[in-house]
Order: C-alpha cells, then sequence, then structure tokens
C-alpha cells in the first residue's frame, strides 16, 4: 500500500481517496507534495484493489497551486537546468494522471488555483462546491499560461476562446460560471459535496473497469488523429471488450432482470494496427 508522508490517502470500496493536507497552507504544493503525487498515480496503475481514484483538499481551499515559501522562493536561485527539472516533474505528474487507465475525480472543496487548477483540469471528472473559484494565475506571476498543460486540456474543454481568456489574464471564475462554460462536470452545496464525489467515484468503481479503461485510453489517443483513424480504433477496442468477462456478466445481469457485477481487473492496453 501506497503510504505518503505529505498527503493523506485512504482506499475504501474500490475507491483511493488523495486528501491534501496543508490546510493552513490552502494546500499550496511542495517539492515533496509534486514528487508524491507523481509517484502515487504511477502506483495506482498496478494496484487492481482500485478501481477509481479521488483528488480532494483538507480545509477550504483545494489547492492553491505552488507554496511561494517551499517553491516560489527557491526558483529564485536556481539555474535554467534546475527550472527545466522542477518543470519536467510538474508535468509527469499531469501525464500519469492523464495515463492512468481508471476514472479520476477531482472534489472541488475550494479555491483552485494554478497548479492545483491544472491537477483539477488533468482529472476526468470535476465535481465543486459552490465556494471553488478557480483561475491559472501563471501569468499573473510573470509565467506563461500554458503549464502542466493547461494550454492542451483547457481549450478541449472550454474552447479556443474562453481557455484564451482565462490563460491570459488569469483571473478568478465562480463554481457556476466554470459549470456553465464545461469546466466543472457539477456544482453542489458544499454540505453535499462529500457525499455527492462519494456516490460518484464509488459508481464508476463498480463498473466495468476494462471498459472504462478503454474509454479513458481513447478519449487520449483521439485527441491527435483523423476520423477514420479513431473509428479503426473505437472498432478494435470494442472487440477487445466484447471478448471480456464484463461483457458477458452484463449481459447475463440483464436476461437475470439484476445488477451486474462486474469483476474485470483493468488489463493491458490494446495494440492498435493503425
Amino acid at each position: 500500500m501506497f503510504a505518503p508522508k505529505s498527503f493523506l490517502y485512504e482506499a475504501r470500496e474500490g475507491v483511493a481517496w488523495i486528501t491534501l493536507n496543508r490546510p493552513e497552507r490552502l494546500n499550496a504544493l511542495t517539492f515533496e507534495v509534486y514528487g508524491e503525487l507523481t509517484r502515487a498515480f504511477a502506483a495506482l496503475q498496478s494496484d487492481d484493489s482500485v478501481r477509481a481514484v479521488v483528488v480532494t483538499g483538507a480545509g477550504r481551499a483545494f489547492c492553491s497551486g505552488g507554496d511561494v515559501r517551499d517553491i516560489i522562493a527557491d526558483l529564485q536561485t536556481l539555474d535554467v537546468s534546475g527550472h527545466l527539472e522542477f518543470t519536467r516533474l510538474t508535468c509527469e505528474l499531469i501525464r500519469n494522471m492523464r495515463l492512468l487507465r481508471k476514472p479520476v475525480v477531482a472534489s472541488l472543496n475550494g479555491t483552485v488555483a494554478g497548479a492545483g487548477a491544472c491537477i483539477a483540469l488533468a482529472a476526468d471528472l470535476r465535481v465543486a462546491s459552490e465556494d471553488a473559484k478557480i483561475a491559472f494565475l501563471f501569468v499573473r506571476v510573470g509565467l506563461s499560461g500554458a503549464d502542466m498543460g493547461a494550454a492542451f486540456l483547457l481549450p478541449r474543454f472550454v474552447g479556443l476562446a474562453k481557455a484564451t481568456e482565462l490563460l491570459y489574464t488569469g483571473d478568478f471564475i465562480t463554481a457556476r460560471e466554470a459549470e456553465r462554460i464545461g469546466l466543472y462536470n457539477r456544482v453542489v452545496a458544499a454540505d453535499s459535496l462529500a457525499e455527492e464525489t462519494r456516490a460518484l467515484a464509488e459508481r464508476l468503481a463498480q463498473g466495468p473497469a476494462f471498459g472504462l479503461a478503454m474509454t479513458k485510453e481513447l478519449l487520449n489517443r483521439e485527441m491527435h488523429v483523423s476520423l477514420d483513424t479513431a473509428l479503426e480504433w473505437e472498432a478494435q477496442a470494442q472487440s477487445l471488450c466484447m471478448q471480456h468477462p464484463d461483457f458477458r456478466e452484463a449481459y447475463e445481469a440483464f436476461a437475470a432482470k439484476r445488477a451486474p457485477r462486474f469483476k474485470g481487473v483493468v488489463g493491458e492496453s490494446p495494440e492498435s494496427e493503425v
């Protein structure tokens, strides 16, 4: 079992709960948190007991970005190779989240800013409290708005024009505005967030792990290809799913008028002939 020092980790009912736990600093990220999060998402790939992942924060924030004292100040002392080593580490976290063949839900309990916004963006689904304002703050500290995959992912969620505005200005938008433009999937009352997140995550964990893994993989892969290529990949992926035990279980459950009991593990990704 993964035992991090810099955040809380618990696995129950097939769901891994990762809770950023520096509430006094609005869960600002440190070098240690980045490293442990990156390793955690890599380790979860091979943990068959975990079928879905939730990322959330303790206290009144999800994550306020990089810690000014523990990261930003130290970056002032590094040369270009040191800066590049750090930025590649932050991008490796996003890569591991996107490549994890299991659903990742960001449960946004408050302020979502900077690198915290990018972590939320890298999740598959975002359930937010009404208090969960969000901003991609990078330009406001003299950096590029294109950081940790933001310039790649954000336009795909909200469109190029709105993504450009958010990355150029670094302005906060409300939870309801984020939901309206397609950035948040659901906005709920603050006192309902934990329960709504749990219900969604457990529903995903009880679903067909192989089918969900295939869906996520193809959502990632098809960002770069033609329609013809995408159709062939989907034909191959669906034929593999049809050979998986979960497909027969769904049919037998339907015939018996009962809920399906999916037991299949995620498995390996298909080899495409395309």
